[in-house]
């Protein structure tokens, strides 16, 4: 059954054992096995916005896998402009076999997903970025051993794509979230709502604050850019409002000893992050980017398997 993946939500039941496939493969193709589960299957990528690591890890991804990728962009494709996200998902449906869309317009995604006879994945879109919580995820494990029961600290945009992401993730997995932000850069009521009801049913918490002293037991601090692409025209506010947002050495300082500090990337030093903190002792910003091509393959491998009954680390790999 064909299952889109356009947000945290959508693979609820799903996330640790992507986690632990991405991991599991990780290790086996740098020992040297070969893998093609998904010979002769094709991924469209189509991005309206530029991108470094979604298209090079997937594209990368569906190679090793003996897979074939194509790029497309808005500009060339035209979606809602040239042609409607309808006529585009009926037409790919029949040339490919799974579609990644980075979208300006969310509800372009939306109505592709809707249309498409073939996976739909969320490459990044104003409200969620699920690929690389998935890749954030799969870092934490790997570099703590666990989820369930951690500490995790967003500091900065609240009502951010990642943030939104990270609250359903990280709940999802058992781990008590908190996100530091000006009360103006809140969530999203729908993703602190949603994020909180998961929690409860967990035991665990969801803490929204304007305080940045509240995170001297958090395991992972997390941030990313003030000013996204889709608040561009707000960047002086953006930058006046989160100044005092930016993690520093001294945050670092404020939480655990062994804490992680993780960042998508782009990052803007000086901006979210003192370049200190992004290239020090406590970063795993470049561990993150590099999981996200095995935690995509994971995810790939789940969408694209010939039998979707069938454990992951079983039958097609």
């Amino acid at each position: 059954m064909k299952k889109n993946i356009l947000s945290m939500l959508d693979i609820a039941e799903e996330i640790e054992e992507i986690i632990d496939l991405g991991i599991k493969m990780k290790h086996e193709v740098k020992a040297g096995k070969h893998y093609d589960a998904l010979q002769g299957k094709t991924l469209a990528m189509i991005f309206d916005r530029q991108s470094t690591r979604t298209r090079v890890s997937f594209e990368v991804g569906m190679t090793l896998l003996g897979g074939h990728a194509i790029f497309l962009t808005g500009g060339e494709m035209g979606i809602g402009q040239r042609e409607s996200p309808e006529d585009i998902a009926y037409v790919l449906s029949r040339y490919v076999d799974a579609i990644v869309y980075r979208p300006i317009n969310t509800s372009h995604l939306q109505e592709l997903a809707a249309h498409a006879t073939v996976p739909v994945i969320n490459g990044l879109d104003r409200e969620e970025h699920p690929c690389q919580i998935l890749a954030d995820l799969m870092t934490i494990k790997e570099k703590k051993g666990r989820l369930e029961g951690l500490t995790f600290t967003f500091i900065g945009d609240g009502d951010d794509n990642l943030a939104h992401s990270y609250l359903l993730g990280c709940t999802l997995t058992g781990m008590n979230v908190t996100v530091v932000s000006p009360k103006k850069y809140w969530p999203n009521e729908y993703y602190t709502t949603r994020s909180k009801d998961i929690a409860c049913k967990k035991n665990h918490t969801v803490t929204i604050t304007e305080d940045i002293n509240t995170i001297a037991q958090t395991d992972v601090i997390a941030t990313d850019t003030h000013v996204s692409f889709w608040f561009d025209h707000e960047r002086q506010q953006r930058r006046m409002d989160l100044s005092s947002y930016m993690v520093t050495s001294e945050i670092i300082k404020k939480a655990k000893p062994d804490v992680i500090f993780m960042h998508c990337m782009p990052m803007y030093y000086g901006e979210e992050v003192a370049k200190d903190v992004a290239h020090g002792q406590n970063s795993v910003v470049i561990d993150e980017a590099e999981n996200r091509l095995w935690v995509q393959i994971a995810l790939l491998i789940m969408l694209l398997r010939e039998h979707p009954s069938e454990k992951m680390q079983e039958k097609n790999l």
